[in-house]
């Protein structure tokens, strides 16, 4: 089929007169169509060209409940008859933190920001106040926001990459200053003799070791089994904190996010996207000793810090989400292993290289002849254009999913979605393997 999208074209060219490049964060110019949209009700989202579409973007992660959800509907619409912000406390920052308290193993104390960079960015701080350590020990692959002091390591290109054994240490933007390198050290992910080596090299000046526990922003690669638990035990040896990259994971790979579901705690983790289902907020959880040197010293602040409507959707989300034992996300996940396992038969039905990593909820399709894929560089093999191919031929079809092949899966999703998302997933398919 061919779909019209003529008004979300003329919208564009309209923005570009106005807005830098557009759009409001660069990313969303990767696009096949950088579409316009007008509407959404659960997994569907409608364009301004009258176009629908199975939506597996859910907003870059945060709709996991989908779009109109009427819990959310009505947490907002009530809240806003009153004051959108104060600048002053009110009880429902309260109410959200003892839910996160209730839901995540790492929650002693709980701290509000508005975006996950921001998270990130306290993280660090609380981590080298506490340790009196200046170096943070990250992954190649794995993103912690665009802040110049986190963009290290994230996605360096084969000639970029270096020896596997000591990767540079990469910055990931024009106009960030060159002293960040001087304070971060970047090893592979999912490597533990990697990691070990890495501690001892810089043995008594790692402050944390930062990681996605499922390493989302670059392929949803899991981790091996046992090398969350060895991290814990290395940065306890090595007299380093641990901490998790939840902003993606949490409140969706499970109620108390990856660290609930592997059954290892962080000292510190960071959370975002699900957390409040679609409003702009972010967290920090972790341990009472780390988290109150915020009023010994470190320096923390933000005007919209637990504004009332974030905090008026955290709470109905996170309701939501904790309600029947976590059903609402065990439904998510079930929705997308059966979209995994039907992504993975039509590969071998139309005979193309691929892999599908990740779990339900948020997994991604790489095009590719590798069988196992655990770190970021199994990664830099994708075929990159038969992936651009495939996300424009889905949305052809009506399934509209990240730019880098990434599928977020909704609470709101059904098995018809799922069906017809695989009906569209063949005839893409398809076409690719017709122009093989």
């Amino acid at each position: 089929m061919s779909r019209n999208w003529d008004g979300s074209r003329a919208l564009l060219a309209r923005a570009r007169q106005s807005l830098a490049g557009g759009v409001s964060s660069p990313f969303r110019a990767h696009f096949p169509v950088p579409l316009y949209l007008t509407g959404g009700r659960g997994s569907r989202l409608t364009d301004v060209d009258g176009n629908e579409y199975i939506d597996y973007v859910l907003a870059w992660g945060p709709m996991i409940l989908g779009y109109s959800h009427p819990a959310m509907v009505e947490a907002i619409r009530r809240q806003a008859e009153g004051p959108h912000s104060y600048g002053e406390q009110h009880e429902l920052e309260i109410q959200v933190a003892e839910q996160i308290q209730r839901m995540v193993p790492c929650a002693e104390r709980v701290a509000f920001t508005s975006s996950g960079s921001e998270a990130v960015q306290l993280a660090y701080r609380l981590a080298r106040a506490f340790t009196g350590r200046n170096l943070i020990l990250k992954f190649e692959g794995h993103y912690h926001g665009w802040v110049d002091g986190a963009l290290v390591g994230y996605k360096p290109t084969a000639e970029q990459a270096g020896p596997l054994e000591a990767p540079p240490t990469v910055l990931g933007s024009r106009g960030q200053v060159p002293n960040t390198a001087e304070n971060t050290v970047v090893a592979p992910w999912n490597r533990l003799d990697l990691l070990e080596q890495t501690l001892e090299r810089h043995k008594g000046k790692i402050a944390a070791i930062m990681m996605e526990p499922v390493l989302c922003n670059s392929g949803c690669l899991l981790p091996l089994p046992g090398y969350l638990e060895a991290a814990r035990q290395l940065a306890d040896r090595h007299g380093a904190l641990l901490i998790f990259d939840e902003v993606i994971t949490g409140f969706r790979m499970a109620p108390g996010g990856a660290q609930a579901h592997y059954g290892v705690t962080p000292d510190l983790a960071t959370f975002g996207k699900a957390v409040a289902a679609g409003l702009p907020l972010s967290v920090v959880a972790g341990r009472r000793d780390l988290m109150e040197q915020m009023f010994a010293g470190v320096a923390f602040g933000g005007t919209f810090n637990g504004n009332p409507l974030s905090m008026a959707g955290a709470n109905a989300a996170l309701h939501e989400l904790a309600a029947d034992g976590g059903a609402a996300l065990a439904h998510a996940n079930a929705m997308g292993k059966k979209l995994m396992d039907g992504v993975c038969s039509l590969g071998r039905k139309h005979k193309l290289p691929l892999a599908v990593c990740g779990f339900g909820a948020a997994f991604a399709v790489h095009f590719t002849g590798k069988t196992e894929l655990t770190h970021y560089r199994d990664t830099l093999s994708d075929d990159r254009d038969r992936l651009r191919r495939f996300l424009a031929l889905a949305l052809e079809e009506g399934v509209h999913i990240v730019p880098d092949g990434r599928f977020y899966v909704s609470a709101a999703h059904t098995d018809q979605d799922v069906a017809e998302t695989l009906a569209g997933i063949d005839r893409a398919f398809s076409g690719i393997a017709a122009t093989a």
